[in-house]
């Protein structure tokens, strides 16, 4: 185990050690700057056991992914104030690397305000994210780093962004995208081709982060700010399947699954999610 790392749930796939894997997991269970529906906390624990509902075998790939050598490194055990929560995220991440450099991460959350730690980290040259929000508020209830600030913390670090699915937003923040370059595709006009033009000159490496709310609502209630009127499933399945197999990317995360049962829908939607990306990783690399 790393450092800051503790156990909840093991996966239902075999996993390796650290030092061995291809593909690590790492959780991050935060939710001190929720606004509307807490327990993102319990995220990766939920991810983690909905994933014993779905065989190993992926379909769509004629590839199973219990023989892929994966390790789950667990989840950081974060404190309550946001930045210091970023900052033992950070330290964690940086162990990770130290001691397999190699192997892909894919985080789980857990608040979206936690990607800042792994783009901070891994250093990629641009971040593409799936969201229902546009998450460029210069800061939100007295916070820089709270979740709805996430991707205009990243853009500030020199970070080529682009934004799938977006239906929520302020003016101030179509403001900033407009002079600062920043794209972003709304729900209604989401097609897979308008992510493939968008996406296909971005700068590499890339780093994949999905918000689970980016789906419509009926998807993942459980999630803490859901919006209706989101994207389907295979929708970003099929995206994430272009950028995999034609783009460097360096990690992904899968945020904002909430709810307090296991089992509930948004993790379960989550699980799968994560699943087929282990199976599009297992294929395309």
């Amino acid at each position: 185990m790393l450092l800051h790392t503790y156990r909840s749930f093991d996966m239902e796939l075999p996993t390796v050690d650290l030092r061995e894997a291809d593909y690590v997991i790492l959780g991050l269970p935060y939710d001190g700057t929720t606004s509307y529906k807490p327990g993102a906390r319990f995220g990766p624990a939920l991810i983690r056991q909905a994933t014993l509902n779905f065989e190993s075998y992926i379909l769509d790939y004629n590839i199973d992914i219990a023989e892929l050598k994966i390790a789950d490194a667990g989840d950081v055990s974060l404190p309550v104030n946001v930045e210091d929560a970023i900052r033992v995220a950070e330290e964690t991440i940086r162990e990770l690397r130290e001691v397999n450099p190699n192997a892909i991460p894919i985080f789980l959350g857990g608040e979206h305000s936690m990607t800042y730690a792994p783009v901070k980290v891994l250093k990629p040259k641009s971040y593409v994210v799936f969201d229902a929000h546009l998450d460029l508020r210069d800061e939100y209830q007295g916070s820089r780093f709270n979740h709805a600030c996430v991707a205009r913390r990243i853009s500030e670090l020199g970070v080529k962004v682009a934004i799938f699915g977006v239906r929520s937003g302020t003016k101030e923040e179509l403001i900033y995208a407009e002079e600062n370059g920043i794209e972003w595709v709304h729900a209604r006009d989401y097609s897979y081709e308008a992510f493939v033009d968008l996406v296909l000159s971005m700068p590499e490496p890339i780093y994949v982060s999905v918000d689970i709310d980016v789906f419509d609502a009926s998807l993942v209630p459980e999630t803490g700010t859901p919006e209706p009127g989101g994207l389907r499933f295979w929708d970003v399945v099929e995206a994430l399947e272009w950028v995999s197999e034609r783009k460097d990317v360096i990690a992904f995360d899968i945020m904002e699954v909430s709810g307090d049962k296991l089992g509930n829908i948004t993790a379960l939607t989550a699980g799968k999610l994560l699943f087929h990306i282990l199976g599009m990783l297992g294929e395309f690399r």
